[in-house]
């Protein structure tokens, strides 16, 4: 890959014009920047803490804010999946189709996503060790869909805690295809809160340096107006008006290394 390849949005659909707004930002501020820009966000987020934790506003719904947007601002598309029959639908507007970490090794999943022929971004699980995942490739490959991306998201460290190990990026780049690593999901504090999940994002930036430096190929960000009062995953997205200056930063670290 050439050129950084960004994935950014919130974590969840909260409604057609803070989502549009979102994007529409974030399309303003990938002018600035020699990068392959994808907007992310998710209709349904199937594995929250609580039951009665916000989740999304559902498939139809969700992908039709997603079509608006692909549409109005020309815009290139990522969501993920949890079942396999969502995978087909999802890729009326999806141009990469997101499988989640807890559900990376599921079978009937992977198949389906890898079916639709478009580019299935892979995250890995929690609880998988990166030489682990050529098993996840397979499935996808032997279903006749060579066009993947795997992404580190950190493993889990004891309780509630992440940590994450950068030579899993390097392990990963044996398989042959590009690595994406997810800073915002990585400095998660899975179920921290008690009823939701915490985060440092302080974290954020010098760990998406580290993986740059480590050979990621792509990023992951989830970005919000106003992170703590974000309906999801809020103590670990990175506020929108500081995203740009972030973002210039980490770049100025993957052009050095790519030079």
């Amino acid at each position: 890959m050439n050129n950084l390849l960004v994935i950014a949005g919130p974590c969840a659909i909260e409604g057609q014009e803070i989502t549009y707004n979102i994007a529409k930002e974030l399309k303003n501020i990938m002018k600035k920047f020699d990068v392959d820009f994808y907007f992310k966000a998710s209709f349904d987020k199937a594995n929250r803490t609580s039951i009665s934790s916000y989740r999304g506003p559902g498939i139809e719904e969700g992908i039709r804010i997603l079509k608006d947007i692909k549409e109005k601002l020309n815009l290139r598309i990522v969501t993920d999946i949890h079942e396999p029959w969502q995978a087909e639908k999802v890729s009326e507007v999806a141009d990469i189709i997101q499988i989640p970490a807890f559900l990376c090794r599921q079978t009937d999943l992977l198949v389906a996503a890898a079916k639709t022929k478009k580019i299935i971004n892979v995250k890995k699980a929690q609880f998988l060790a990166p030489w682990d995942m050529k098993n996840v490739v397979k499935k996808i490959e032997e279903s006749g869909n060579s066009n993947i991306l795997l992404c580190e998201r950190g493993t889990a460290f004891g309780y509630n805690t992440l940590v994450v190990d950068m030579t899993g990026i390097y392990e990963m780049k044996k398989f042959g295809y590009p690595i994406v690593f997810d800073a915002t999901h990585s400095v998660q504090k899975p179920g921290g809160k008690g009823t939701s999940t915490g985060g440092n994002r302080e974290y954020i930036e010098p760990l998406a340096k580290a993986a740059v430096a480590a050979g990621a190929d792509a990023l992951f960000f989830e970005v919000h107006p106003n992170p703590d009062q974000a309906l999801s995953d809020g103590p670990n997205m990175i506020k929108l008006s500081e995203f740009s200056n972030l973002l210039e930063r980490v770049i100025k670290v993957y052009k050095i290394i790519n030079e």
